[in-house]
């Protein structure tokens, strides 16, 4: 049957980042396991065997951790392992998600999910999307983090140790002062190489700029100017076509030469020649007969046709000499219009530009002339600004140095007051203020920080991950976290046998600091000690049962008196005596009132 375990204890924070679930399946002797869980402090604990190593192997493969074939249980296709986190999405997990365009809703757990085949195939999902183990592996760092024997995160990464720091005990004002400075320093640095390569390009190019802006300048092309110049030069072309017509109409009224006569005179020469015929009729003294009437009417007729004619012909003529003085054509003034409009097109196609780009052209150009010849004074400024932005940036990172400096050394007071009680009063923490060069310099700051622990009288420092021992590394981890307790957006801690190797007042230490720590972030601790255990919200036990012939790993959630006996064998081992229950009783009773 599939476990599903949820317990309630007293909250944390109300917006804290927290693993609120797992699920588990066919992970080695995991067969189907469910696990809600809540804020405060839970303690894992269990006989040495019992599968509290795998639970936390499962939380590490959702987690993006390297996988294997050989954690899919026996027989079974695959492992499955889903753990849910309630996050707030002003959390950096958020922006991860919103980057890879990755669905995630306020109020809407993120679910981080992994499957491992048996053949050893790795696939991962996150709120239900496909994505790489690189991106799972990158938001899980921003929600949960693994103290343990073999490997460390989190505080062991030094890239994070400045900004821990900072939010330790620096003022944003000086943070902010700092980056903007930067901003504006390389801001100017920028524009000052911009125009060094500016006034270089200008320069190699100083005689070819001068004789284009003198050609540009004595053209003077206007926006527009193209199209008016061709509408004109059409409308001048139309009339000269005009002119000649009319002019051709006219010719063919007018004598070809003076051996030719015109129509006029040719109609006048018609009308002398009938009129020789009326005379001779009204000269005749015989009395005119029938048959000479109709020839009189006849040329009557044919004279007023005539002079009809040349009546209209004298219209004619006058009428298109009047067309001809109105169509009048200037070819002056075409002649000037197709000059302008070729020579703006030439210049046009010689510098690959619309006749209409080149007043901008113009502009552009006239623009780099003078910044050729204000280059240098120009230059100068902004090289005189630029080493002011420079020196202002050097004096608010100096401040922020000294800023540091002091954070480091209370800092360094802080984990070490907490490292006594935990059993390492020999060891020193340190926070190391590396100056960096110039060109590392950036928004955060002229140095590197880097936290550095001493685990014995007479040893160097050295990284927090290569000088302290497994079971030193993590309560050293503990002390920092405590000091640091808010600053990181970490939601949940998980301390695996953080107590190897003390015992007593050390684990009783460690359990209280565990239990003060939880006021801030989730915390989940895999525990031998009863001291330990008994400071924990909630309790948690890891077991092994037999079924089916096949060993499989089961967890249970205590309740009080069920959390009594486990403390009590914690105490006692195989054979729970009643002065163990009594001694565990005692444990609980002092966790309850303190």
């Amino acid at each position: 049957m599939p476990s599903f375990l949820s317990f309630g204890h007293k909250p944390g924070k109300p917006d804290a980042v927290m693993l609120t679930s797992l699920s588990i399946r066919d992970v080695v002797l995991i067969e189907t396991l469910d696990l809600s869980l809540h804020a405060g402090f839970t303690a894992l604990t269990g006989e040495t065997g019992a599968g509290k190593s795998i639970l936390l192997d499962s939380l590490g493969l959702a987690m993006g951790e390297r996988a294997s074939a050989g954690l899919v249980r026996a027989g079974a296709a695959e492992a499955r392992v889903t753990a849910s986190f309630d996050v707030s999405t002003a959390h950096e997990a958020f922006g991860i998600l919103q980057e890879q365009d990755i669905p995630a809703e306020a109020q809407e757990p993120l679910v981080l999910r992994r499957v491992i085949s048996k053949e050893g195939r790795s696939r991962a999902w996150i709120n239900d999307q496909p994505v790489g183990i690189t991106l799972l592996r990158r938001v899980a760092a921003t929600l949960i983090e693994i103290q343990g024997q073999h490997e460390q995160m989190g505080l062991a990464d030094s890239s994070t140790h400045r900004g821990l720091l900072d939010a330790y005990g620096v003022k944003p004002s000086l943070l902010n002062g700092v980056a903007n400075s930067f901003d504006r320093w390389q801001t100017l640095r920028t524009e000052l190489a911009n125009a060094h390569r500016a006034l270089e390009e200008a320069a190699r190019e100083e005689e070819w700029l001068r004789h284009t802006v003198d050609e540009l300048t004595a053209l003077a092309p206007q926006p527009g100017e193209e199209e008016e110049l061709a509408q004109q030069r059409h409308a001048l072309q139309q009339a000269e076509r005009r002119g000649e017509a009319v002019a051709a109409a006219l010719s063919e009224l007018t004598p070809k030469d003076r051996r030719s006569p015109g129509p006029a005179a040719a109609l006048r020469g018609a009308s002398r020649a009938l009129l020789r015929l009326v005379p001779a009729h009204a000269a005749s003294v015989a009395p005119q007969s029938a048959e000479t009437e109709p020839l009189e009417a006849r040329t009557t007729e044919a004279l007023a046709a005539l002079e009809n004619a040349e009546n209209a012909l004298a219209e004619a003529e006058s009428l298109l000499s009047r067309l001809a003085a109105d169509t009048e054509a200037n070819p002056r003034l075409l002649e000037d219009t197709e000059e302008r409009l070729f020579a703006l097109r030439t210049v046009a196609r010689k510098h690959s530009v619309p006749v209409d780009d080149l007043a901008d052209l113009l502009a552009r150009l006239s623009s780099r002339l003078t910044a050729l010849e204000n280059g240098t004074a120009a230059l100068e400024s902004l090289k005189i600004a630029t080493e002011d932005a420079r020196l202002t940036y050097i004096q608010k990172a100096e401040a922020l140095q000294e800023a540091r400096t002091k954070a480091a050394r209370k800092m360094e007071q802080a984990v070490t007051a907490e490292l006594k009680p935990i059993k390492l009063e020999k060891a020193r923490f340190l926070v190391d203020i590396k100056p960096l060069s110039a060109d590392q310099w950036s928004r955060q700051g002229m140095e590197q920080v880097i936290f550095l622990i001493a685990a014995n009288p007479g040893q160097p420092a050295g990284p927090l991950a290569k000088v302290a021992s497994g079971g030193e590394l993590s309560r050293l981890m503990l002390a920092l976290k405590l000091v640091l307790a808010g600053q990181s957006g970490i939601g949940t801690l998980i301390f695996d046998e953080i107590d190897a190797g003390v015992g007593g007042a050390t684990a009783a230490a460690i359990g209280e600091r565990l239990h003060r720590l939880a006021q801030n972030v989730q915390v989940l601790a895999v525990t031998h000690s009863p001291q330990v255990a008994a400071s924990a919200d909630a309790h948690l036990r890891i077991g092994k049962l037999t079924r089916n012939g096949q060993t499989v790993t089961h967890a249970t959630a205590l309740t009080d008196t069920e959390r009594n006996e486990e403390i009590a064998r914690m105490l006692a081992g195989d054979t729970v005596t009643d002065a163990a229950r009594a001694a565990a009783a005692s444990l609980l009773g002092h966790d309850e009132n303190a």
